[in-house]
């Protein structure tokens, strides 16, 4: 299978900059997968769509301030994008540009007029870094929320005012160092609208780590090495959507991510299991689906494996059909977008 399967050409004033206000507001494609029919609705439409026999799997991660820009030389900025706890104190780094941390380097960053923190380059592989901080868990978490930038995926280009519209409103466990931005639709009356309809939320886990915007970058898609990201299911949890699987209710996943963790704990019986692991799942077409029936996403890049995931759920011709159809309607695409619900 092919890499140029799964391109398409995206005008650039697609790419929306800004999110919505408020966040129901957004435009939603509601793309069936059976019947291959198309509707242009908004997201708070999904109250007509869903009801008491429908599941909403959402990833709980929340979004941290990864991101630090550090001027280290007069006029000369060095930035370092936390990806990876690796012990206490110790991280897996992107450095930007990596020639000015340099293996065994030490960097004291005085952030304002009472704050200190302190690196030292341990290891180095191209841009990546292992770099340990003078501070730890806690403390440095606390530094890192306060005095650094909630990392924007690289096509955005606008500085965003308010970091909470980068969070999703169920937001409980860092370390996510993008949003699951399908998630990023709901409100908080929306919510309360559809629980009173009787649809059931369950919470899954999954940090979204930087290899999520990692290029495919050999051309057989069967070539490409997946990147792996840390996953949790609790034991209550796996077992009441077991239930529900019994029972025939709709389970859908709102974001990949979401899918990722289900389709990552599922069997070939259709049955949950729980724990926690990290998963590389590289879901494309030809993949047999195991627990999930419908879902919430957004529209992907280019050759991304995410639009090969959504093209494995519903045929990639339909998923191209509806793709030309959001670019001629002028949908806004990626994660200040606009919304597609495959069902």
């Amino acid at each position: 299978m092919q890499l140029s399967e799964f391109d398409y050409h995206l005008p650039e004033e697609l790419i929306a900059q800004t999110p919505i206000e408020p966040r129901d507001h957004s435009r939603l494609l509601i793309l069936d997968k059976d019947t291959w029919e198309l509707q242009d609705k908004h997201f708070y439409n999904l109250l007509e769509e869903l009801g008491e026999n429908d599941v909403l799997v959402l990833n709980k991660t929340k979004v941290i301030n990864a991101r630090l820009i550090w001027e280290i030389d007069w006029g000369k900025q060095v930035e370092i994008f936390l990806h990876k706890q690796i012990s206490n104190n110790t991280w897996d780094c992107l450095v930007y540009p990596g020639k000015k941390l340099k293996p065994w380097k030490e960097v004291k960053f005085i952030l304002d007029w009472e704050t200190k923190l302190e690196a030292s380059i341990k290891d180095i592989s191209d841009k990546w870094r292992i770099v340990e901080f003078s501070k730890w868990w806690f403390e440095f978490l606390e530094i890192v929320e306060r005095l650094w930038q909630v990392p924007l995926p690289p096509y955005i280009k606008e500085k965003l005012d308010d970091s909470s519209r980068y969070q999703t409103v169920f937001n409980e466990i860092s370390w996510s160092v993008a949003a699951p931005t399908a998630w990023l639709h709901f409100t908080p009356e929306l919510i309360e609208k559809l629980e009173k309809k009787w649809v059931i939320f369950e919470k899954v886990l999954l940090h979204v780590w930087l290899g999520t915007f990692m290029w495919v970058e050999t051309e057989n898609i069967l070539e490409h090495k997946m990147h792996s990201e840390y996953i949790e299911l609790e034991k209550d949890v796996s077992k009441r959507l077991n239930s529900y699987k019994q029972a025939w209710k709709r389970i859908i996943a709102v974001w990949t991510t979401s899918i990722r963790v289900l389709e990552s704990f599922a069997d070939d019986s259709w049955m949950l299991s729980s724990w926690n692991k990290e998963t590389s799942i590289f879901i494309y077409p030809g993949y047999s689906w195991k627990f999930v029936d419908a879902m919430i996403t957004n529209f992907h890049l280019p050759k991304s494996t995410l639009l090969m995931l959504i093209s494995s759920f519903a045929w990639k011709q339909n998923i191209k059909k509806a793709y030309e159809h959001a670019i001629n309607s002028k949908y806004r695409f990626f994660s200040f977008w606009d919304a597609m619900f495959i069902k």
